[in-house]
């Protein structure tokens, strides 16, 4: 079943009761089944929640996100103990070996620079040598084509809006967008990995000591490009530069963007678990490769 994203930008009061969540402001009362939720952002400073409601929702794999007083996600709760033989698969991922953490990232970088090279080539109208530089990817992305993709990809992106961007975490218009589309899907793929037992302070690659998802950080990158599509979108259809609420919930839509596997089409936050799961198998040894669904149906048909 698809779990629904609920954003509250309000004063709020979140209690818990017969196993659903009941959302109640100055305006009105509604209760959600705890079960349908997957991701509950929380974006006022005077919201209240239980501690039972936040419990259950913690126990029902809900990703709490509470967001900071500039509206962009700060924190989030996830749980763990999600994963029926939880402690062997952290000691598999802690004990993974160095080869194999860098084969999983170079795969991971190949997806992210074609996935780059594909929605560049559809914004454009142009061909481009991503392909290319997906090629050249080494183990561990030694070369660091990740860089070298990234500085090309951004410098052709927005060619077409009259605006000087440079992709900062903290700069002017568009970055704002991004960067809220980006903690919404970071999120998502902690989430699923959470659900896979993983733990996602343990990264493949990200090894900052400060960084408590850093192993989301890792394998949300092939994804990035979902919301580069979504903040295009959003640029061609709206005028705001602010994040408002009418942003914030088409950024939201990314979780449901429906992504294809080979033998099927899935929605994006049914996708990660996928993607998740596969990465548990890896470290379990039960299987070389992660599962990455393609972004875009790219037969004949489409």
């Amino acid at each position: 079943m698809l779990k629904k994203s609920i954003l509250i930008e309000n004063k709020t009061a979140i209690t818990a009761k017969n196993l659903q969540l009941v959302i109640k402001s100055e305006i009105r009362e509604s209760a959600i089944p705890i079960e349908d939720i997957g991701f509950l952002v929380l974006d006022h400073q005077e919201i209240y929640i239980s501690l039972p409601a936040m419990n259950l929702l913690v126990e029902n794999n809900t990703s709490v996100i509470i967001c900071s007083k500039n509206h962009l996600p700060n924190g989030m709760f996830l749980n763990l103990n999600s994963h029926h033989i939880q402690q062997e698969v952290f000691k598999n991922q802690i004990d993974a070996s160095i080869p194999l953490k860098k084969q999983l990232w170079q795969q991971t970088i190949v997806e992210k620079i074609t996935n780059q090279g594909l929605l560049l080539e559809r914004i454009t109208q142009n061909k481009n040598s991503f392909e290319f530089l997906a090629s050249k990817v080494l183990s561990g992305d030694t070369s660091n084509m990740e860089g070298v993709a990234a500085s090309q990809y951004w410098k052709s992106f927005f060619d077409t809006y009259d605006i000087k961007f440079r992709r900062e975490r903290f700069g002017d218009y568009p970055n704002n967008f991004l960067n809220y589309g980006y903690a919404i899907l970071r999120a998502a793929t902690a989430r699923a990995l959470s659900g896979s037992g993983l733990l996602n302070t343990l990264g493949i690659h990200h090894k900052s000591k400060y960084n408590a998802f850093a192993l989301a950080d890792d394998i949300m990158e092939p994804f990035r490009p979902l919301v580069d599509e979504k903040v295009f979108e959003i640029m061609q259809t709206y005028d705001e530069q602010e994040l408002n609420t009418k942003i914030k919930a088409e950024l939201l839509q990314v979780l449901t963007r429906t992504v294809y596997f080979k033998e099927e089409k899935s929605p994006l936050m049914v996708a990660l678990q996928k993607t998740a799961s596969s990465l548990q198998q890896c470290f379990m040894g039960q299987r070389k490769k992660i599962k990455y669904p393609k972004l875009w149906n790219l037969t004949p048909t489409e």
